[in-house]
């Protein structure tokens, strides 16, 4: 099933970019701040893309879609 490696993962992502987006907030660029949160969702996105498909699929084999 679900992986602990892809939660850490995330969580490590997550951490990072909170650190960062304090850092860029607290020196008053807030316009980098706002975008290394949006990388941060999409790099997270990105990395779950393949657990998604896995769900998706999941979901149409249990209720005879595929």
């Amino acid at each position: 099933m679900l992986d602990i490696g892809i939660i850490l993962k995330v969580a490590g992502v997550g951490i990072l970019v909170s650190a960062a987006t304090q850092i860029l907030s607290k020196s008053g660029r807030d316009e980098q701040s706002m975008l290394v949160t949006i990388a941060g969702i999409i790099v997270v996105l990105i990395m779950l893309v393949g657990e998604i498909e896995k769900l998706f699929e999941l979901v149409c084999s249990v209720f005879g879609f595929g």
